[in-house]
């Protein structure tokens, strides 16, 4: 967990970050068969974050069994071969990560900012639409072909100068199945 250079130091002037990654090197000591981790990366930075999911890789890849809780999509994404996403307790849906993905929101998304009168006109029963979310003045469509999409779009005339077309994540059907509104 490269803290070799802190081997000297007491836990409490270590970092957060350091000492996270201390907890995770005390549950790894005993070589475990399963390792239970809930939230391990909160607080870490990229560089700390990446070191632990290649850790917990190599963990995955010599038959160790994790149960990781998270609400950081891409860290299930990356480290889980099932998952399960759940809502005020409730069991949403459960598969594979990339499974789920093209389950519920198709291989692209287009995401654009456009006032909401207008949101709320464009048609979405195109059959290039795999499904949609709209949100204040953001409107998401899912799809297969979203370049196309957006050009379809654009040739109706509607101002795009805030549209994104990206690859869909399992964030994106976490925020479809659950919402993207906050609850208490």
């Amino acid at each position: 967990m490269e803290l070799t250079e802190k081997k000297d130091a007491k836990v409490v002037d270590l970092s957060g970050g350091m000492k996270r990654r201390l907890l995770i090197s005390r549950a790894l000591m005993s070589d475990p068969e399963l390792l239970i981790l809930d939230e391990p990366t909160t607080g870490l930075d990229p560089q700390a974050r990446h070191l632990v999911w290649d850790k917990l890789f190599e963990l995955k890849n010599r038959g160790v069994t994790q149960i990781i809780t998270t609400h950081y999509m891409d860290e299930a994404q990356q480290l889980c071969d099932k998952l399960v996403i759940m809502d005020r307790g409730l069991i949403m849906e459960e598969g594979g990560p990339n499974e789920l993905v093209e389950k519920h929101i198709g291989r692209e998304v287009l995401e654009m900012r456009l006032p909401e009168k207008l949101i709320s006109e464009l048609p979405k029963d195109d059959p290039l639409i795999r499904g949609y979310d709209a949100y204040r003045d953001v409107l998401i469509l899912y799809s297969n072909k979203a370049d196309v999409l957006l050009d379809k779009i654009q040739a109706m005339g509607v101002n795009t100068d805030y549209a994104i077309v990206r690859r869909s994540t399992l964030e994106d059907v976490f925020l479809k199945l659950t919402g993207r509104r906050l609850t208490e």
